[in-house]
């Protein structure tokens, strides 16, 4: 069973608490991860691309000259591809990039996730996170107690509007609840800052 610290605001261990084995402590399955990452992006795309094929460019309606006899290539409209303007060949146009996901699996690459930061020590648990103010100097200065200077994931229990407007000017921080909590944002933050009743909630959740 896992073991990590919890710290307080001011980045002093106060107290160490046992993660649930089947959530903080799995093998790592690399396969799951690539696969949920890569679903989660192309769901992310608008899929809003759209060029014009032959039939939709304007004009063209003419035959630009007669078929024989004028020493020229042959052609039944200027707005075929190989003329400018012309239209473009299998044109992209909109449509889904959906990747559906079985529950299972997305649940075994968050558990995987999760595991990887606790693995790598990038799992620092907060005993409770209280902002005297929604300021950005606050979460700055939180930060630096917790020796956090790079890209960094703050999950909350419930919704901090202080936590969440201190954190939302500062460049590679974010801040998500349990219930948002994804595969994709875990792996692409450094450290992921948990509150001690987000960690029970997401052992909860995940159990």
């Amino acid at each position: 069973m896992p073991k990590v610290a919890v710290y307080d605001m001011e980045g002093n261990k106060i107290d160490e608490i046992d993660l649930k084995d089947d959530i903080f402590g799995v093998e790592i399955n690399e396969h799951v991860l690539h696969t949920v990452v890569k679903a989660q992006l192309a769901n992310q795309r608008q899929g809003t691309q759209s060029t014009l094929t032959r039939s939709e460019v304007r004009g063209g309606g003419a035959k630009p000259w007669r078929q024989k006899g004028t020493g020229r290539a042959r052609h039944g409209s200027i707005r075929a591809p190989q003329w400018r303007k012309g239209g473009v060949v299998f044109a992209p146009k909109p449509r889904s990039y959906r990747q559906d996901i079985n529950k299972k699996v997305k649940r075994l690459a968050m558990k995987s996730a999760l595991s990887a930061k606790v693995a790598k020590d990038s799992l620092l648990v907060l005993d409770s996170l209280e902002l005297a103010a929604p300021k950005t100097k606050e979460m700055v200065k939180l930060l630096k107690n917790l020796d956090v200077n790079k890209k960094a994931l703050i999950v909350l229990e419930g919704t901090d509007t202080a936590v969440e407007r201190a954190a939302s000017n500062l460049p590679g921080v974010k801040t998500l609840l349990v219930g948002t909590l994804n595969v994709l944002d875990i792996l692409n933050h450094d450290t992921c800052i948990i509150t001690r009743k987000a960690v029970g909630r997401v052992e909860e959740v995940y159990v």
